[in-house]
């Protein structure tokens, strides 16, 4: 089991749906888009690699906060390779990527570095970046990649496929996530939520499906019935979230609908609503499923 690990905005979840091939994690520009593990499953002609995606690391400010980095820490514990992320611009080790290499020397764990963005730098740069930290750890590799391009998965999975422990399938061959539709669904439309508002919201919404049925149209084809919640933080948010006449709350419905049916192989019909929960982040119970 892999559990990918890095401060917030560094690429993690773009890896992950990468290597996996399939669409499961939530990506945006902004930082702490995961909020909670997601399992990614990548079935090869020998092997089962099992990765664990985390919130990035960060300083918490709200519980939601801190439960987010808890179970990044946690998780290094229970994987057997570490993928540890890092930006290819970064000029040192900064705090928080000390604070990593501090953790992952505590694990006693096999780590694989990940220099990601790779495009953003000369080759000059990127041989400081890597003698800067082939000294902190013994690495198993350090592997320089760009997520956002495919030719970089099969060298990294090739990688990660040397350092496997024998044992057994844990999951069907046709699996790829642990996600169920209805968490994949609320991930979607938070992501396309975080796009399409960027700046004038905080990450202080949370998405919650109500309703999820199948259902068959008159011309017999399947498709899924989906009611969700957006929740907010206040009522100027709530606004914004809506916005005039409805146009903002249609196009996040509209982008989260299609990038649905395209990864459930199903029509969608999606209703949205969006309500205030003041101080939800800071509610333990409010967002007790995320652990």
């Amino acid at each position: 089991m892999y559990q990918s690990v890095g401060r917030t905005n560094v690429g993690k979840s773009t890896l992950l749906n990468l290597l996996v091939g399939e669409k499961i994690a939530a990506i945006t520009n902004k930082v702490q888009t995961t909020r909670t593990q997601i399992k990614g499953i990548v079935n090869r002609e020998n092997s089962q690699i099992i990765f664990i995606d985390t919130p990035g690391i960060h300083k918490p400010k709200t519980k939601l906060n801190e439960n987010m980095v808890e179970l990044s820490w946690d998780a290094l514990q229970n994987c057997d390779v570490i993928l540890f992320l890092i930006e290819a611009d970064s000029e040192e080790i900064g705090r928080g990527d000390t604070k990593i290499l501090e953790k992952i020397k505590e694990a006693h764990k096999k780590c694989i570095l990940i220099i990601n963005k790779i495009d953003l730098v000369q080759k000059e740069k990127l041989a400081q970046i890597i003698d800067l930290y082939k000294n902190q750890y013994d690495f198993s590799a350090i592997i320089p990649i760009s997520a956002k391009k495919a030719k970089y998965k099969e060298v990294v999975l090739d990688e990660i496929e040397k350092n496997l422990n024998v044992g057994p399938l844990y999951y069907e061959k046709e699996e790829y996530t642990d996600q169920t539709l209805r968490q994949l669904a609320e991930e979607t439309i938070r992501e396309k939520a975080l796009i399409l508002l960027r700046d004038e919201v905080p990450h202080g919404i949370y998405v919650q499906v109500e309703k999820m049925k199948l259902k068959k149209t008159k011309n017999n084809e399947k498709i899924y019935n989906i009611e969700a919640v957006i929740y907010c933080l206040r009522e100027s948010h709530k606004g914004i979230i809506i916005g005039k006449n409805g146009e903002m709350l249609k196009k996040i419905g509209t982008m989260a609908r299609k990038n649905m049916e395209e990864n459930f192989g199903t029509k969608v019909n999606l209703k949205t609503w969006v309500k205030v929960k003041e101080d939800w982040m800071n509610n333990e119970k409010f967002f007790q499923k995320i652990k």
